[in-house]
């Protein structure tokens, strides 16, 4: 019997699944690591813990699958994107990695946008990358100001995955769908961008050579083929971001259906057959198998993460009370008595910054049309519609790209609950599908594997796997609350741009002392 492993490697832990030649899940584990942050705007992580991750998640799998590793047709990669790190002509790490929350280019960005807009855009055009510091091309430029020595010492500047097969296999290697994300990949030719590359400084041999998704890798490190009880020629198929990744997972492979994911940060994306430019800047475009399908939308900051800030700042008093009910569950259950649209009360969920759809770096949260009738069982429902009105502000940047949108498919820890999804179905005002496979991940990257192997024709060979799918249709006594509170939410937004600078700035100023 043939058997996959999909590893997707997330920003605080990693997930190892084992398929079948069914595509049914044997065995899976997580691996979790911390992410630094101990400075202003820093959001790092060690290398070489998710390194071990992987090491350990594969072990894990085939271990508690009880199959024969030599049986393993594939492993294949689902992956986050936007991560950078120096590493020397040895491999050996100068840096730790730098993923996409680290927003110390902050000013790198500000300044192209305020002295050099046209090069600001240019650079969109040409590669398809919000001008945001999450993008790599901007955080390596930030590195070169901030420590010059180990912009001159670096050989090579790659990501995550990168540096795992390199590890691995001893080659540097990236698919286009990661590459995509750097900044670096232009978008028409799909190679290394000289105008890019110049703007920071680099050579195109100091990045990765260039495969689609559906490439492999063979000749396993020995010791490697030892530790992890594969045959040395196991094909690692390259496979794609996690982005891309989540919307084949759950099957949205065409341009009329929308994925939406939420789990720590969140997102929401749309497969195309040609590549798309916003010529607001306000979404992203990249390829997912080159000249076939590409994958545009917009990347969100602040998802499950503000739930928990809501749960462990806001309610931190119930962990004392030991309830008898999951805290989170406990929290839905408060937002579900208050209808919708919180009593007036509007929460900008910009804890984190935001990249989709304003792209400011400096944005904060806040609450808006706060009175004393106002509680806390408000303020959760304000929290938790505030993130899917977020999101919804970025399907209307979309639909000015690529037209209506008619199907919605959600995926993530949210999509868990019954509350979030309707919601969304009410302001929305459409249905949205939850799909009974949650690990979209590593599912998808498992059909790149099958496609990778010539088992599988294209992407609609995941329609088969994605098993029963729950519908959530929205509720028309909510649609005239929600649509007077979006508007208010996108004008309190626009209005408070300049002051989200000022408070930023004044937070980097006075926090240490």
């Amino acid at each position: 019997m043939h058997t996959y492993i999909g590893v997707d490697i997330g920003t605080t832990s990693t997930k190892t699944l084992l398929y079948d030649d069914n595509v049914n899940i044997m065995a899976s584990t997580t691996d979790f690591y911390p992410l630094l942050n101990n400075l202003p705007d820093m959001a790092e992580e060690r290398p070489d813990e998710i390194f071990n991750a992987v090491l350990s998640g594969i072990k894990t799998v085939l271990n508690e699958g009880k199959v024969d590793s030599k049986g393993v047709a594939a492993v294949s990669f689902s992956v986050q994107q936007h991560s950078l790190m120096a590493v020397d002509g040895d491999g050996n790490p100068l840096t730790n990695l730098l993923t996409w929350a680290d927003n110390r280019s902050e000013k790198i960005v500000s300044n192209l946008k305020r002295d050099n807009p046209a090069l600001a855009k240019e650079l969109y055009t040409r590669t398809g990358v919000p001008t945001h510091p999450m993008a790599p091309i901007f955080k390596l430029k930030w590195l070169k100001e901030a420590s010059p020595e180990i912009f001159k010492a670096a050989k090579y500047w790659v990501g995550i995955k990168e540096y795992i097969l390199f590890r691995l296999f001893g080659e540097w290697i990236s698919d286009y769908s990661v590459s995509s994300s750097t900044g670096f990949l232009n978008l028409k030719n799909l190679d290394w961008d000289p105008i890019a590359l110049n703007w920071v400084g680099i050579t195109k041999e100091q990045l990765p050579r260039l495969t689609s998704s559906t490439d492999s890798i063979t000749g396993l490190k020995p010791q490697f083929a030892s530790e992890l009880g594969l045959d040395s020629q196991t094909p690692f198929v390259l496979g794609a971001s996690d982005g891309a990744l989540s919307n084949v997972g759950v099957g949205a492979i065409t341009d009329d259906t929308l994925a939406v994911s939420i789990g720590t940060s969140a997102a929401i994306r749309s497969i195309v057959d040609h590549p798309l430019i916003d010529e607001k800047g306000r979404v992203y475009c990249y390829p997912l198998i080159p000249n076939k399908k590409w994958i545009i939308g917009g990347p969100i900051n602040n998802g499950g993460v503000i739930f928990r800030w809501l749960r462990d700042r806001i309610f931190d008093d119930l962990k004392e009370k030991n309830l008898d009910i999951d805290l989170y569950d406990y929290l839905t259950g408060l937002a579900d008595d208050v209808p919708a649209g919180a009593n007036g009360l509007i929460f900008l969920p910009y804890l984190e910054g935001e990249r989709a759809p304003i792209w400011d770096a400096n944005a904060r949260g806040s609450f808006f049309g706060l009175n004393e009738s106002h509680s806390r069982k408000e303020m959760t429902r304000a929290v938790l519609e505030g993130i899917i009105y977020n999101i919804y502000s970025v399907m209307l940047s979309m639909r000015e790209v690529t037209g209506n949108i008619d199907n919605i498919m959600a995926t993530g820890g949210f999509a868990r609950s019954e509350l979030w999804c309707q919601m969304m179905a009410d302001i929305f005002e459409a249905n949205v599908k939850v799909p009974e496979a949650f690990e979209s991940g590593t599912l998808a990257a498992v059909i790149l594997a099958k496609i990778s192997l010539g088992e599988a024709e294209d992407l609609s060979e995941v329609k088969k796997h994605i098993g029963a799918v729950k519908t959530y249709a929205p509720n028309p006594d909510s649609f005239p609350r929600y649509r007077e509170l979006m508007d208010i939410f996108i004008s309190v937004t626009r209005n408070l741009s300049d002051d989200f600078q000022s408070i930023s700035d004044y937070q980097r100023k006075y926090q240490n002392l």
